[in-house]
C-alpha cells in the first residue's frame, strides 16, 4: 500500500505540474530498473557479498549511542515504516519543487541500503523509483536490524573506510565497541557527505555535523539536551 501511496503522490505532483504522463513513463522504466537489477543479481547474492566484505561489523559490535545516532539523523521513523516513508518523501518532494531540482531525497535507511548495493548515487526520477521498489523486497525479507546492520556496512565513511570498523579504526584508533559517546555521534554524521565531513579533512565542519546530529536526538528522544551538551563539550583525548 505504501508504494501505491508514493506513486498517486508523484503522480499528482506531476499532473499538477502538466507532466502527468511523464509519471507513467517514469514509474515503468523504474520498475523496470528495479527488475533486471534483482535478475542480474539476487538479493541474497547481494546479501552474501555485503557479509563477505573484510571488517564486516556486526549490530552488537557497535555501541547502543551510535546507533541511535544514525537512527536520529537518518531516518527516524526506520522502526515504523515498511521500508519507504511518506512523510519524508512529501517533504522532500514540496522542496525538491520549490528548488526546481533534488535538493532533498526523503530516502530511508532501506532506500539508502538498495542505493548503495544495486544502483548508482545518480539523482535521476527514474532510479529514485527502482530504488523504492528495491526497499520494499528488502523489506520483505530481512529484518529492521539486518537492514540497519546492511546499511552500516555499505555506507563510506571517507579516508577509503567503507564499514563501521574501518572508520573506527582509522578515525579513532579503537574497535567500534570502544567509542566514547563523542566520538559515535561524531561518525554517525560523516556519511552523509564524506569529503565534506570527515574530521582528517575539514575538522569544524565535522563538529558541525556532529552537532547536527546530537540535535537530532534530543529532538527525537535520545539523549536530553543537557547530555548532548555534556558529551559534545567533554574532552575525548
Amino acid at each position: 500500500m505504501k508504494v501505491l501511496k508514493r506513486i498517486i503522490i508523484v503522480i499528482i505532483i506531476l499532473a499538477i505540474l502538466g507532466v502527468g504522463g511523464i509519471a507513467g513513463v517514469a514509474i515503468n522504466d523504474g520498475y523496470n530498473m528495479y527488475k533486471d537489477a534483482i535478475e542480474e543479481t539476487s538479493l541474497e547474492d547481494k546479501v552474501k557479498d555485503i557479509k563477505s566484505v573484510e571488517n564486516y561489523t556486526k549490530l552488537e559490535e557497535m555501541p547502543q549511542i551510535y546507533k541511535e545516532a544514525v537512527l536520529a539523523v537518518e531516518d527516524h521513523r526506520f522502526y515504523k515504516h515498511g521500508g519507504v516513508d511518506i512523510i519524508s518523501i512529501g517533504r522532500a518532494v514540496i522542496k525538491d519543487i520549490q528548488a526546481m531540482s533534488f535538493v532533498e531525497g526523503g530516502s530511508t535507511i532501506t532506500q539508502q541500503v538498495a542505493k548503495n548495493t544495486y544502483f548508482t548515487q545518480e539523482k535521476k526520477i527514474t532510479r529514485k523509483i527502482a530504488e523504492v521498489f528495491m526497499a520494499k523486497e528488502i523489506e520483505k525479507r530481512y529484518s529492521k536490524d539486518e537492514i540497519l546492520e546492511f546499511y552500516l556496512n555499505t555506507s563510506y565513511f571517507g579516508d577509503g573506510y567503507y564499514t563501521v570498523k574501518e572508520a573506527a579504526n582509522g578515525y579513532f584508533g579503537k574497535e567500534p565497541i570502544d567509542m566514547t559517546k563523542y566520538e559515535s555521534i561524531l561518525l554517525a554524521g560523516i556519511p552523509n557527505a564524506p569529503s565534506v565531513y570527515s574530521p582528517t579533512k575539514n575538522p569544524e565542519l565535522s563538529k558541525q555535523r556532529q552537532r547536527q546530529v546530537a540535535n537530532a536526538m534530543v529532538k527525537n528522544g535520545y539523549i536530553t539536551k543537557e547530555e548532548a551538551d555534556e558529551i559534545l563539550h567533554k574532552s575525548e583525548k
